[in-house]
C-alpha cells in the first residue's frame, strides 16, 4: 500500500487498491464473493472487500459470544482494559495520514476534514479508557443495620454495532471504546460504501493487544449481514447510525428477542437567529453547518428560522459567504467540500431541490450538479432556497446535502413552534446576544443538543442522540457509555435475622 504523495492541487499519486477481508476472532478472513467500491471523485477503485454472509456472521456472532462468557475482556480490571484503549488511542494518532487517504477517497470527503476526524477520534478513545477505570455502582446502607444494598453495573454482552458511510471511523469510534471499556465484546458492520477506515481500526485493535474474539469485523450488505446481526439471539444489543427508516427496521427486528436497541438517525436541524444576533458569526456558522461534509450529516444545520426584519440581509450574507467556500477535488488540502458519495444521491438531492422551485420556493444559490475540472459531475453546488413554507417537504425531509432552507418568524413563540414543528429532534440551535432568550430557547426546544452562538461544538464528555425520530439512547460521555451497561441489584443480609415465614409446629 503505497501513502498518497499530493503535489499540487491536481497532481498526485493514488495508492494502491486496498483488498479488505472480515476480522473473526483474531483471525483475517476472505470470501468467495466480493464488492467493490470506486471513488466519488476520482472513479478509481479504491478497495475490494470480501462480501459476508450469514455464514460469516454467524461466526463473527459465536466468537464474541465465546469471547463474552470466558470473560476473557469482560471480567478483567478496568486498568487492564484501559491501558489497550489507550493503545489504541496512540496508534490511531500514528496513523492518521494512511487511513485518512482512504477514507477520503471511498466517501469523498476532503482530505484535512479526514485527517481532523481521524486524529479527533483518538480523544474519544482516552475519554473512553477513564470511563473504564471510573465506572462504578452504588451502595445503600440505611436498609437497617443487618441489610446492605449494593448496585452493580455489569456490561450488557455481545454487541452489533453497524454504522454509516458519512462519518465511518469518527462514529464507530463514538461507540466501539465505549462498548468496548463496559466490557462487551462486539461485531461490527460499516456501509459497505466506506469500509476500509474499519478495517484499518481492526489492525490497530490487533496492534494494540485487544484479545481474540472480543471485537469482529464483517464486511457487506445489510442484507443478510445487518439483518442477522440485529436479530441473532446471543446478540444483547444493537447500537445503529443511519437513516430513520433503516432505523426503524432494525427497531422492528430487534424485537422479536427483545435485545436493547440505541439509534442515532436523521435531522432537520434548526438555527433561530434573532434580530440582536451577532449576524456576521451567524452566518458564517450558517454556511459551515449546512456545506459541512458536503451537508451529508445528521448534524447538518440545513434549517434557519430568521426574524422577518433581518431575513433579507441575513440571506445575503450567507450567500456572500457561500460563493467563497471551496468546493472541489477532496484530495486538495484547501478543499473544503468533497464530491455526494454517490451519483445516485447526487440525484436525490437535485431532485428535492427542483420540487421546491416547483412549489414556489425561491432559489437564491446553487440548484444543481456541479462540475469539477478533471473530476467529473459527482459534485453539487451551494444552494439556497429562502420563500419556503412549514409545509413544504424542503423543509420537513432530510435532503443530506449542501443545501440550505429559509424561513421566516415574527414572534419567538413563532419561532419555538417552527422548531417543534418537525418529526426529528437531534439538534437545534440559537443565535442571540440576550442570555435570557438563549436559557428560553433551550429549555423550550425539542432537541438532543442544543447550541447557542455557536454550531457543532462537540466534547467527548458530553452526550449525543436526538429526541423524537433523530433516535433513542446516547452516544458518548458518560451517559453514552452507561447505554453498554446493565444495572444488577445485590441484597445482602447481614447476621441470621431473616424472621421465618413456614409456622413451625408448637
Amino acid at each position: 500500500m503505497n501513502d498518497l504523495t499530493i503535489k499540487t492541487a491536481i497532481d498526485y499519486e493514488l495508492p494502491e487498491t486496498v483488498r479488505n477481508r472480515h476480522m473473526i476472532a483474531g483471525e483475517w478472513l476472505g470470501s468467495a464473493d466480493t464488492f467493490e467500491r470506486r471513488s466519488p471523485s476520482h472513479d478509481v477503485v479504491v478497495s475490494v472487500s470480501a462480501q459476508g454472509d450469514a455464514a460469516m456472521t454467524e461466526r463473527a456472532i459465536k466468537a464474541a459470544r465465546a469471547a463474552f462468557d470466558t470473560g476473557v475482556w469482560s471480567r478483567i480490571s478496568g486498568k487492564e482494559r484501559a491501558a489497550v484503549l489507550l493503545k489504541v488511542a496512540d496508534l490511531i494518532e500514528k496513523n492518521v495520514d494512511r487511513i485518512a487517504v482512504f477514507e477520503t477517497l471511498e466517501s469523498g470527503k476532503p482530505i484535512s476534514q479526514s485527517r481532523g476526524e481521524i486524529g479527533g477520534a483518538a480523544d474519544l478513545w482516552r475519554y473512553a479508557a477513564s470511563l473504564a477505570r471510573t465506572s462504578h455502582g452504588d451502595s445503600h446502607n440505611t436498609l437497617g443495620e443487618d441489610m446492605l444494598g449494593v448496585v452493580l453495573k455489569e456490561p450488557i454482552g455481545v454487541v452489533s454495532i453497524i454504522t454509516p458511510w458519512n462519518f465511518p471511523f469518527w462514529i464507530l469510534s463514538q461507540k466501539l471504546p465505549f462498548a468496548l471499556a463496559a466490557g462487551c465484546t462486539v461485531v461490527v458492520k460499516p456501509s459497505e460504501i466506506t469500509p476500509t477506515s474499519t478495517v484499518m481500526m481492526g489492525e490497530l485493535l490487533i496492534e494494540a493487544g485487544l484479545p481474540a474474539g472480543v471485537c469482529n469485523i464483517v464486511l457487506g450488505h445489510g442484507q443478510p449481514v445487518g439483518s442477522l446481526m440485529s436479530t441473532h439471539a446471543d446478540v444483547d444489543m444493537v447500537t445503529f447510525t443511519g437513516s430513520t427508516a433503516v432505523g426503524k427496521l432494525i427497531t422492528q427486528a430487534a424485537s422479536g428477542t427483545l435485545k436493547k436497541v440505541a439509534l442515532e438517525l436523521g435531522g432537520k436541524n434548526p438555527q433561530v437567529i434573532c434580530p440582536d444576533a451577532d449576524l456576521d458569526s451567524a452566518a458564517d456558522a450558517v454556511t459551515f453547518g449546512v456545506y459541512f461534509n458536503a451537508g451529508q450529516c445528521c448534524n447538518s444545520s440545513s434549517r434557519i428560522i430568521v426574524h422577518e426584519d433581518i431575513a433579507e440581509d441575513f440571506v445575503k450574507r450567507v450567500v456572500a459567504l457561500s460563493r467563497k467556500v471551496k468546493f472541489g477535488d477532496p484530495l486538495d488540502p484547501d478543499t473544503q467540500v468533497g464530491a455526494i458519495v454517490t451519483a445516485e444521491h447526487n440525484a436525490k438531492i437535485d431532485r428535492c431541490v427542483k420540487a421546491a422551485v416547483a412549489d414556489g420556493a425561491t432559489l437564491d444559490l446553487g440548484g444543481g450538479t456541479m462540475a469539477v475540472a478533471g473530476l467529473g459531475e459527482q459534485f453539487y453546488q451551494p444552494t439556497v432556497i429562502s420563500g419556503v413554507s412549514p409545509k413544504m417537504a424542503i423543509a420537513r425531509e432530510e435532503v443530506f446535502g449542501p443545501v440550505l432552507v429559509v424561513l421566516t418568524y415574527r414572534t419567538f413563540d413563532e419561532a419555538i413552534a417552527l422548531v417543534n414543528d418537525s418529526d426529528y429532534g437531534l439538534s437545534a440551535g440559537i443565535w442571540s446576544e440576550n442570555m435570557h432568550t438563549c436559557m428560553d430557547f433551550a429549555r423550550r426546544a425539542q432537541a438532543g443538543t442544543i447550541w447557542t452562538n455557536t454550531w457543532m461544538d462537540g466534547f467527548p464528555e458530553l452526550a449525543f442522540g436526538g429526541v423524537k425520530q433523530s433516535g433513542q439512547g446516547r452516544e458518548i460521555g458518560r451517559y453514552g457509555f452507561e447505554e453498554f451497561l446493565e444495572v444488577k441489584s445485590l441484597v445482602l443480609r447481614i447476621g441470621r435475622s431473616r424472621a421465618p415465614w413456614v409456622q413451625q409446629d408448637a
